[in-house]
C-alpha cells in the first residue's frame, strides 16, 4: 500500500463581476488555477504568521532568541 497522501479535491464557487470574467477569458486566463494559487498563497502566509507568533511565544518562555527558535523549527521541518 502506498503511504503517500491522496489529494482529495472539492469544488468551491465565487462571484466576480461579469466584466472581469470576460476579460479573463479574453486573456485565456485559467481562472481556477489563479484562484487555487491565490488561496494556497494566502493559507501559506497565514501559516507562516502563526508559526512566527508561536516562535515568539516559545522564545519568551524559554529565553531563546526568536532567530534561534526559528532556526530550530526550520531544522525540525527538514527531518
Amino acid at each position: 500500500m502506498n503511504s503517500s497522501k491522496v489529494m482529495e479535491w472539492v469544488t468551491i464557487s465565487t462571484k466576480v463581476r461579469r466584466e472581469l470574467l470576460e476579460k479573463a477569458k479574453e486573456y485565456n486566463i485559467n481562472v481556477s488555477e489563479v484562484l487555487r494559487k491565490a488561496l494556497e498563497e494566502e493559507v501559506r502566509k497565514r501559516e507562516e504568521e502563526e508559526a512566527r507568533k508561536s516562535a515568539e511565544k516559545i522564545a519568551k518562555e524559554l529565553k531563546f532568541s526568536e532567530e534561534e527558535v526559528a532556526r530550530l523549527i526550520e531544522e525540525d521541518r527538514k527531518r
